[in-house]
């Protein structure tokens, strides 16, 4: 049911961001603010990224994710760039900062438990947990190169010309990327924790990818079959051959 309600939540704000894009798109055309107008479509390119995503690599991403990552293009280069939220309002940036940290940190917990899953490396929750820390730092570091790079190129003003929004940002990338990978070890530790939904869903989403949560739905349908009721149920829904 929960799904059910997630998944119907993300079509809708799915197509309001996209309807809401593609009138800001031709307001932009009739203005002629062409510098505008190519933030809207990198934002349109960017939400319809995760749809392609999924359907080339069969990776599946959680409904409550896409929509983090419906609203966080839509706030960032839309209502950030666009309508100048980030000027307007002083906590804008370190609001979307802080989120896209955390996301960004339980993404690179997600990459470490696969490796360790497929065998491909070996380590203890801490190490798992450090490493999604690190690749969260690491990736607001490259962020903030672009930014620099894109100011001294341009001559745009995302830095505002200061090394005191840059390290800001930094600082809030360093907490985000905390509370990411403590999510992590609070997943490694009890997989049960409410704070943990996302990552169990994308993990469940993902079965064949991590071979422990393989074995427990391979050993709950195995219990089920051997039950004479299990076996009615699973029949009725064209499963008896699990």
């Amino acid at each position: 049911m929960r799904f059910s309600k997630l998944r119907l939540a993300k079509k809708v704000l799915q197509w309001v961001i996209w309807v809401a894009l593609i009138v800001a798109l031709f307001a932009e055309i009739y203005y002629q603010n062409w510098l505008a107008l190519m933030a809207i479509i990198a934002a349109l390119v960017l939400t319809i990224l995760p749809i392609l995503f999924q359907r080339r690599y069969n990776i599946y991403l959680p409904e409550e994710f896409e929509m983090w990552i419906l609203i966080f293009i839509y706030l960032t280069l839309y209502l950030g760039d666009i309508q100048k939220f980030y000027a307007l309002f002083w906590w804008w940036d370190v609001l979307l900062h802080g989120f896209s940290a955390v996301s960004i940190g339980i993404v690179g917990f997600v990459i470490m438990l696969y490796l360790q899953q497929g065998n491909k490396v070996h380590a203890k929750p801490f190490l798992i947990c450090l490493f999604a820390f690190a690749f969260t730092v690491a990736a607001g570091a490259i962020w903030e190169i672009f930014e620099f790079s894109l100011d001294q190129i341009f001559g745009l003003t995302t830095q505002d010309n200061s090394l005191y929004d840059t390290m800001t940002d930094l600082i809030i990338d360093s907490i985000g990327a905390f509370i990411g990978a403590l999510l992590g070890y609070l997943y490694l530790k009890d997989k049960n924790s409410g704070l943990t939904y996302t990552i169990r869903s994308f993990v469940r989403l993902n079965s064949s990818m991590f071979k422990e949560f393989s074995a427990e739905v391979s050993k709950k349908y195995k219990k089920i079959k051997d039950s004479k009721v299990g076996r009615k149920i699973l029949k009725g829904r064209g499963l008896s051959n699990f």
